[in-house]
């Protein structure tokens, strides 16, 4: 069983930014859609942006322009980084993985705090 780990989390004040890294236990298990989402306190999980082979990317609204999926297919590595980050930004982020005819794969989650 494939597993993601999340790491890169933080304090950071406004208009800061901070590196989020997922790491997959599987060599080449990163080659496949990979995503980032993210769950603020009482709220449900939402989506924030995905990478696609070949490279696409896609984002939501509130991270278009401000965040930005990358991967290292060598490193077995997902990232996001975050830049000018607001406190609604605030929340717990986790990695998903979906390979082809296979369930998802959820990291533990790392947490993102941004102060105002």
């Amino acid at each position: 069983q494939v597993q993601l780990v999340e790491s890169g989390g933080g304090l950071v004040q406004a208009g800061g930014s901070l590196r989020l890294s997922c790491a997959a236990s599987e060599r080449t298990f990163t080659n496949y859609a990979m995503g980032w989402f993210r769950q603020a306190p009482g709220k449900e999980r939402e989506f924030v942006a995905q990478i696609t082979g070949p490279e696409r990317t896609n984002y939501a609204d509130s991270a278009k322009g401000r965040f930005s999926i990358s991967r290292d297919t060598a490193k077995n590595t997902v990232y996001l980084q975050m830049n000018s980050l607001k406190p609604e930004d605030t929340a717990v982020y986790y990695c998903k993985g979906s390979r082809p005819f296979d369930l998802d794969v959820w990291g533990q989650g790392t947490q993102v705090t941004v102060s105002s």
